[in-house]
C-alpha cells in the first residue's frame, strides 16, 4: 500500500494488501488491417498539442490525448509509410462556422514530394456544445465532438513513401488539426457471389445521386428465401428502412467499395435516413458500408443506422458505420454474431445490444469517435423474445468517444467483456458496469464477467457524475445491486482519475473478485484520485487477489476492499508491502497519519481476524515491520489495516 491518505474522523475500516505481483501482459483488442500513425509522432513544422485531459479541449478528445494544428500556408505534417497500402483515412478537426452549421474545406496530401490529392473536410457533423444531449449552438459554449474523419482508396503508397498532409494556399480552413492516419491495403473487390440478384437489375444506379431506396427495397423482395442481394461497387442513395426478412442476405463488394449513402438533403426527416431493419431469422449482412448526414442527437426520434431484430442464426460481418445515430441498435436476436464492423463517429453508441439480447457475439469491432458508449450490452425493458444475457463483446477496440465509454454492461444474465483495449475514453470509463438505466426484470444475474482487457488513459470527467473511473462499478439505481463478479486480468494504466471505482449506495456489491488486476498508477488528469476508491455511500466489498494496486482509498464504513496472496511462496512484496513467513513489513509513501493496526485471518469466509502483536501504532513513521506470532508454514493468509 502506498501513499494511502486518510481523515481519522472519518473512522471507516481500511483493509490492507498483501498480493502476488506478476508481469504486465498485454491482451490487445481488435485484429486490424491498417497501420495507424499518430501526428504528434510525425516530423512537423506545426504545433503539436497536449496531452491534455480536461473536459472540452481538442487534445482530450485526441488518441493518446496528443495532436498536431496547422496554422500557417505551409504548415504540414509528414512521415514515411511502413507497408504499402492504396487507401487512407484522416481524423482531423476543423474550424465550426458562428452559426453552428459547419462548412466545408480542404486540405493537400503530397507523396514523394508531388501533389497526390484533395482531401475534402468538413464540420457539419462535428462540434456539439452544452450538456447532453447537446447542440449545435455556439455560444452555448462547452465544446466536444471535435474530430471527423475523411477516407479514400486508389492511392499507390509503398512502403518507404514520404507522405505529407500540408495546409497549401488554396486550403482556406484557419487551422487543421491533425490526430491521426490510417494506412490499409485493401484487397480488392469481391466478385458477383454465386446464386445472386444484383441490385443494379432492379434499377439501383451507384452514382451517389439517383434513389436507390426502391430498387433496394425489390431486389430484397425478390431474393426472399432463395438468392443473395448482390450489390456492387458503387454509392447507392437511400432514403428511408429498408425491412429485411427471414432469409435475407445482403453482400457487397467490400466496405470500401460499395457505400450505402443517406441524402443530405433529407436526413433531417427521420423517416427518410438509412435503416436496415431486421425484421426475421437467418439474415445476413456483409462488406459494405453505411453512411449517413446526422448532426444532432434526438432520442426521441428512431435510429439509423443497423436496427431492429435479427431473430436467430444471423449474422453482420464487415460492415462500416458511420454519421448515424447508433451504428447498430439491436434487440430480440439470439445467436447474432457481429464480426469486424467498424463503428466511426457516430452521435450515439457503436453498438448497442438491447433488450432481448442472447447469446450475441461481438468480435473483432473498432468503434472511434462515438456519441456514447462504444460498445454496450443494455437489456432494456420492452417486448423480449429471448431472455437477454450469455453475451460476449470480445476482441474489441474502443477510443475516443465523446460520450462515455469503451464498453458497458447495465444487466442480463453472465454478460462478459474480454480480450478488448480500450483507450482515451474522453468523458467517462473504459469498463462501466452500471445500475443506472431502466432494466425492469433484467438485473444482473448470473457472473458478469470482465477480463482480459487493457484500459488505457481512461477514467475521465463526465458531467453527470463527475470524475468517472477508468473502470467503475455504479450501484446506484436498482436495489437487487450486482453480484458474481469476475474481474481478471486486466491492465488499468495511465488512468486520468481513479484506477477503478465503486459508487451508488443503492445497491450491494457482493462475492466480487478482481484478480491479476493491474492498477500502476492514476490521476494524471486529476488531483485527489486513487488506484482504487470506494465512495462514502458504497455498500459491500471487492477481494482483489494477486493483483497489484499502487494505491487505494475506502471511504465507506460499509464497504470493505480485501486483499489476498496465495500463502507460498512467502515474501513476495507489492507497492510497499512486504509478507515473510514470520512478518509483515509496510512502507508508505508519506506519513499515513491516522492510527492503525494490522489484522491476520485464514480465510475470508467466516473470517476470524485477529491482531498481530505489536501492530498498534500511531503512525508517525513512513515504515513499520510486525512480527507474526506462529507462523503459517503453507496454506493463504490474509491481512487488513483496522483504522480505530
Amino acid at each position: 500500500m502506498k501513499g494511502v491518505q486518510r481523515d481519522s474522523a472519518i473512522g471507516a475500516r481500511l483493509v490492507a494488501v498483501v498480493l502476488l505481483l506478476s508481469a504486465m501482459n498485454v491482451f490487445g483488442g481488435s485484429a486490424v488491417s491498417w497501420t495507424t500513425y499518430e501526428a504528434e509522432e510525425m516530423a512537423t513544422t506545426g504545433t503539436i498539442i497536449g496531452p491534455q485531459y480536461a473536459p472540452h479541449l481538442v487534445a482530450s478528445e485526441a488518441s493518446e490525448r496528443k495532436c498536431v494544428r496547422l496554422n500557417a500556408v505551409g504548415d504540414y505534417i509528414e512521415f514515411t509509410a511502413a507497408t504499402n497500402a492504396n487507401a487512407i483515412v484522416v481524423r482531423y478537426s476543423v474550424p465550426d462556422t458562428p452559426d453552428g452549421a459547419g462548412t466545408n474545406y480542404t486540405l493537400s496530401l503530397y507523396t514523394n514530394s508531388s501533389f497526390a490529392a484533395k482531401l475534402t473536410m468538413t464540420s457539419r457533423y462535428s462540434w456539439l456544445y452544452g450538456a447532453y444531449p447537446f447542440t449545435n449552438n455556439p455560444p452555448v459554449g462547452s465544446p466536444r465532438n471535435f474530430y471527423d474523419e475523411v477516407r479514400t482508396i486508389g492511392l499507390a503508397i509503398n512502403a518507404g513513401d514520404s507522405f505529407r498532409l500540408q495546409k497549401d494556399a488554396s486550403d482556406t480552413a484557419a487551422n487543421y488539426i491533425i490526430d491521426l492516419i490510417d494506412l490499409e491495403n485493401v484487397p480488392p473487390p469481391i466478385t458477383t457471389p454465386a446464386n445472386s440478384l444484383s441490385v443494379a437489375g432492379f434499377g439501383a444506379v451507384g452514382d451517389g445521386t439517383a434513389d436507390c431506396t426502391s430498387a433496394f427495397q425489390n431486389c430484397i423482395n425478390a431474393a426472399a428465401n432463395t438468392k443473395t442481394v448482390w450489390i456492387p461497387p458503387g454509392v447507392y442513395v437511400i432514403t428511408g428502412t429498408m425491412n429485411l426478412p427471414s432469409n435475407t442476405t445482403l453482400q457487397g463488394a467490400g466496405m470500401w467499395y460499395s457505400t450505402l449513402l443517406g441524402s443530405a438533403a433529407l436526413y433531417n426527416t427521420p423517416s427518410r435516413r438509412i435503416n436496415l431493419n431486421g425484421a426475421g431469422n437467418n439474415i445476413h449482412l456483409a462488406d459494405f458500408a453505411v453512411t449517413g448526414f446526422l448532426n444532432y442527437r434526438n432520442d426521441s426520434e428512431p435510429n439509423d443506422g443497423l436496427g431492429g431484430s435479427y431473430g436467430a442464426g444471423s449474422t453482420i460481418s464487415r460492415i462500416w458505420v458511420e454519421h448515424t445515430k447508433a451504428a447498430a441498435w439491436l434487440y430480440n436476436s439470439s445467436g447474432l454474431v457481429v464480426d469486424s464492423c467498424r463503428f466511426r463517429n457516430t452521435l450515439a453508441d457503436g453498438i448497442n445490444l438491447n433488450r432481448g439480447m442472447r447469446n450475441t457475439i461481438v468480435t473483432n469491432c473498432t468503434a472511434r469517435g462515438t456519441g456514447d458508449d462504444c460498445f454496450a450490452i443494455w437489456p432494456s425493458s420492452g417486448t423480449q423474445t429471448y431472455s437477454p444475457g450469455l453475451n460476449v463483446i470480445t476482441h474489441c477496440t474502443g477510443q475516443v468517444p465523446f460520450l462515455a465509454n469503451g464498453g458497458a454492461i447495465y444487466g442480463g444474465t453472465s454478460n462478459r467483456i474480454e480480450d478488448c483495449l480500450f483507450q482515451d475514453m474522453p468523458y467517462g470509463c473504459g469498463i462501466l458496469l452500471s445500475t443506472t438505466f431502466p432494466v425492469g426484470a433484467n438485473v444482473f444475474a448470473g457472473t458478469t464477467v470482465a477480463q482480459r482487457c487493457d484500459l488505457f488513459r481512461c477514467g475521465a470527467y463526465d458531467e453527470g457524475y463527475g470524475w468517472r473511473a477508468a473502470l467503475q462499478l455504479c450501484l446506484d439505481n436498482h436495489a437487487s445491486g450486482l453480484t458474481n463478479l469476475d474481474l481478471n486480468n486486466l491492465n488499468i494504466s495511465g488512468s486520468i482519475s481513479d484506477g477503478l471505482s465503486i459508487i451508488g449506495g443503492i445497491g450491494r456489491l457482493s462475492n466480487a473478485i478482481a484478480a491479476q488486476v493491474s492498477i500502476p498508477n492514476y490521476g494524471l488528469g486529476a488531483s485527489g484520485r486513487h488506484g482504487a476508491w470506494a465512495s462514502s455511500e458504497t455498500i459491500g466489498s471487492l477481494m482483489f487477489s494477486n493483483s497489484a494496486v499502487v494505491e487505494y482509498r475506502d471511504d465507506s464504513p460499509n464497504f470493505a476492499f480485501n486483499f489476498l496472496t496465495n500463502g507460498a511462496p512467502y515474501g513476495q512484496s507489492i507497492q510497499g508491502i512486504n509478507a515473510s513467513a514470520s512478518s509483515v513489513h509496510l512502507t508508505y509513501a508519506t506519513v499515513p497519519g491516522y492510527p492503525y493496526h494490522v489484522e491476520t485471518a485464514t480465510n475470508l469466509s467466516s473470517a476470524t481476524w485477529l491482531t498481530i502483536a505489536g501492530s498498534v501504532t500511531n503512525a508517525t513513521q513512513s515504515s513499520a515491520t510486525f512480527i507474526i506470532s506462529n507462523p503459517p508454514r503453507d496454506g493463504q493468509r490474509f491481512y487488513r489495516i483496522v483504522s480505530p
